[in-house]
């Protein structure tokens, strides 16, 4: 067009051999940033993890096997044990069937279904487990009908079933979500093409492509599970030997001044998180595609 400037090539940015560049910041900034990430992480995460384990040898290694065989200890134990082992396998059944649904179907209410998984994450644990004493308790809605048939649900293991349930539940579905939106439904397609059942389909061809994602739930799920405080502190009772799991057992030997005791049952739950840490690291490693 006539009267029109030529509008110059802009040149490329130009960047060593090996380097990825996405900002024009000198290379002083990022290293401050990083030695002021690596001081957070030192002074909240790291510090606080090694007092624990220093204050759990405090007194020996007699003292800190004793605490962790205690029959109280091993009581709690037994019980975290025995509701992440009975949680996280209902929470995987719904997780995945929740993730097949809202990504493979078109129906009202998924935005509302996918708002109640989230609900959990925005509500707090304690007023989680106040809510299924509020239904299940003695003077709840369903609590003279458990009553007259002599069910115990509060303060008992189904109740710490349940709330852990409540808290737990959004993870495995949240991590499956997203993967199987990206992944699309074109291979489903491909499938039911060539004739193959739901069933079929869902075991050749869409647990193959998410089952590093849901693996990565399910450790995430169990690592809540294992450590819930809130909701389960409300609905157990505290019943020493019962109704205790491990993170009830903690704090009731620190209220009751059995420092190295605590201490040492809180490195028990450290060392699980950090076993659960290091499996979620490998996984994430195998959940990212390689170029």
């Amino acid at each position: 067009m006539a009267g029109s400037v030529p509008l110059s090539p802009v040149p490329p940015v130009r960047t060593g051999p090996g380097t990825n560049r996405a900002t024009t910041e000198a290379p002083w900034v990022k290293w401050l940033l990083i030695g002021l990430a690596s001081l957070v992480l030192i002074w909240l995460l790291i510090l606080p993890l090694v007092i624990v384990l220093m204050e759990a040898l405090k007194q020996g290694w007699g003292v800190y096997i004793a605490a962790l065989t205690e029959p109280d200890a091993m009581s709690a134990l037994k019980l975290t044990l025995l509701v992440a082992g009975i949680t996280v396998p209902l929470n995987t059944i719904f997780g995945v069937a929740a993730a097949w649904v809202i990504t493979k179907f078109q129906f009202r209410g998924k935005g509302l279904m996918i708002t109640l998984i989230d609900l959990p994450f925005s509500i707090s644990p304690v007023v989680g487990g106040l809510i299924f004493v509020l239904v299940f308790g003695s003077n709840g809605w369903f609590g003279p009908w458990l009553a007259e048939h002599d069910i115990k649900i509060i303060f008992a293991l189904p109740g710490i079933v349940i709330a852990t349930l409540f808290i737990t539940f959004p993870f495995v579905a949240r991590e499956l979500i997203p993967l199987m939106e990206d992944q699309g439904t074109r291979e489903e397609e491909a499938a039911v093409t060539l004739g193959a059942s739901g069933w079929r389909i869902f075991w050749n061809v869409t647990l193959p492509n998410i089952k590093w994602g849901l693996l990565y739930g399910i450790i995430l799920c169990n690592a809540r599970a294992m450590g819930e405080f809130g909701a389960v502190s409300v609905v157990s009772g505290h019943i020493r030997g019962e109704t205790n799991t491990l993170p009830l057992h903690v704090e009731i030997l620190y209220n009751e001044y059995q420092f190295s005791a605590s201490f040492a049952v809180a490195s028990l739950l450290l060392i699980l998180a950090l076993a659960t840490l290091l499996l979620k690291s490998w996984l994430g490693h195998k959940t990212i595609p390689e170029k």
